[in-house]
């Protein structure tokens, strides 16, 4: 494990020499360990798909009275103004593209819209609230899906994802990124912000990695999941750290958005 976390933490240096310390420093589970997490957390979103915008909408269990409500309707409004001032306009690939809450924006502007997510329930919604001519659903593993060979895109665009990936896949997944990014493209993510409060669901798990969160559904089945909550200056300095341009912050106390691009 010690040449597996050597082997990861030199892979993440940039020209400089400055390493990407984005939780490689830690001891890391065997790979092994982390594609049952995975596959957990593939079984979660499927069985969670009716139910997954209940928290985005402050629905059913998540609704917690008008003060936080509005708090957090207010943060969501800054959010969503950030996703609309990228530009997804020209050819664009959405990853874990789920029930569609970014979906709405993207395929107006996008000329094509490439739609991605592991979850046949999720996509199935999505598809019904808005499937058109211009957006091409796929329903794959993320972490093992890649575009047709030479295929590139304008924007590359993903919602509350980078907080599900495992640290040592981090470095992989934007080097997956960098090729399928065309020239003068850039990236743009969204997600949960880190907080001393955070998680507001889920626990910890005793003798499972940092990043592994338990998580129950409304019928309460359980299901072990990746969930990272990343500082904007955290995040920043990694991305830059493995050759890109980012600019990450965030929207008050609740979400952190960034856009990257790489580095001329």
């Amino acid at each position: 494990r010690d040449e597996a976390r050597d082997e990861a933490r030199d892979e993440a240096r940039d020209e400089g020499g400055k390493p990407c310390t984005l939780g490689l420093m830690q001891e890391q589970p065997g790979a092994g360990e982390i594609g049952r997490i995975l596959e957990e957390q593939a079984d979660y979103y499927e069985a969670r798909a009716a139910e997954y915008e209940d928290c985005y909408l402050r629905r059913g269990r998540y609704d917690h009275g008008p003060e936080q409500n509005d708090r957090w309707f207010a943060e969501t409004a800054r959010l969503e103004a950030a996703v609309d001032r990228f530009d997804a306009s020209g050819t664009v690939l959405e990853l874990a593209c789920g029930t569609g809450l970014w979906t709405r924006f993207l395929a107006p502007r996008a000329q094509r819209l490439v739609a991605v997510d592991s979850s046949t329930n999720v996509i199935e919604l999505n598809r019904s609230r808005y499937g058109g001519p211009n957006v091409e659903y796929r329903q794959a593993d993320i972490f093992e899906w890649a575009p047709p060979a030479g295929e590139r895109f304008d924007a590359i665009f993903f919602g509350f994802f980078i907080s599900h990936i495992p640290p040592p896949l981090f470095a992989g997944f934007w080097r997956d990124l960098e090729r399928w990014l065309a020239p003068g493209g850039s990236v743009f993510f969204c997600d949960d912000a880190a907080g001393s409060d955070r998680p507001f669901s889920g626990q910890r798990i005793e003798d499972a990695p940092d990043f592994a969160l338990r998580r129950r559904l409304t019928d309460g089945r359980e299901f072990t999941i990746v969930k990272i909550f990343y500082e904007a200056e955290e995040l920043t300095d990694a991305l830059n750290a493995l050759g890109w341009d980012a600019d990450v912050s965030t929207t008050g106390a609740l979400f952190m958005h960034g856009t990257a691009s790489q580095k001329v």
